[in-house]
């Protein structure tokens, strides 16, 4: 089952301008959890506020700085600033972090880049090795979103993780880069997904909430929960009006907690 709903801050409750005040918005909608990108551009001592006062569970944020894993002369940059996000994840109570492995790089044969990611992911583990934080490396489309990105693939990402073999990487799935690179998570993720740690969801075209375009969201979400996930969901699109409206669909959805046949 999904064990909770997770609002993205940076894209829901954009109605309130204060991060603060976002975790109340999404307290009072009926999440029980919030999630951001970037941590160093927050006001972290509101955000640890205001999480406390609603007693929301802070699903996770990016892995700051975000350079590129594919490079090996970034990784050293990427690991010590990977000390000081799992150090914030810890005193937040964040069980995950976000990885992208940033962009091919043309110069070079893709599978050295692929060696690189996941020496670099091995040394990630390294650091995160009994902090209880878990690093997750997320696909990303590459035609419409992030063109040049060096994994749209979500079968990659799982062998790039099957590689890594440690408990502290996993993928971070979402529902809406997968559809657009015409995936399906009846075959991208059957048998492997033990591996993913955590979903995201919005519609496509548009990448706006659930029922707003022409992805059987309800459909791919079940055979998910069905096949065992039982994380997070976190909500990762523009609205295309108020949040609060925007929402409904999904708490409904999560509000019957029915585990669909197999």
């Amino acid at each position: 089952m999904i064990s909770r709903l997770s609002a993205c801050l940076d894209m829901l409750f954009t109605e309130e301008p204060d991060f603060a005040d976002r975790v109340r918005r999404a307290s009072d909608a009926g999440f029980e959890a919030v999630e951001f990108w970037r941590w160093t551009n927050k006001d972290i001592p509101g955000l640890k506020a205001a999480v406390d006062e609603t007693g929301m569970q802070l699903s996770g944020f990016v892995a700051e700085p975000m350079v590129p894993l594919t490079d090996r002369d970034a990784h050293q940059t990427f690991l010590v600033g990977l000390k000081d996000s799992a150090a914030l994840a810890g005193d937040l109570g964040a069980p995950f972090l976000i990885a992208q492995t940033g962009n091919l790089l043309t110069d070079r044969p893709r599978e050295e880049q692929r060696s690189a990611i996941i020496d670099g992911l091995r040394h990630a583990a390294d650091v995160l090795s009994e902090t209880g934080v878990r690093l997750l490396v997320e696909p990303l489309n590459t035609r419409v979103d992030h063109p040049g990105y060096f994994l749209p693939s979500t079968a990659e990402g799982l062998d790039i993780i099957e590689a890594v073999a440690r408990p502290e990487i996993r993928l971070l799935y979402d529902l809406y880069h997968s559809f657009v690179m015409d995936e399906r998570p009846q075959e991208v993720l059957a048998g492997r997904i033990d591996l993913v740690a955590h979903l995201h969801v919005a519609d496509a075209p548009g990448r706006h909430e659930p029922g707003s375009g022409v992805m059987d969201w309800r459909g791919r979400l079940n055979w998910i929960v069905a096949h065992g996930y039982e994380g997070t969901l976190g909500l990762e699109y523009a609205p295309t009006g108020a949040t609060q409206e925007s929402v409904k669909p999904l708490l409904a959805w999560y509000g019957r907690q029915v585990r669909p046949s197999r």
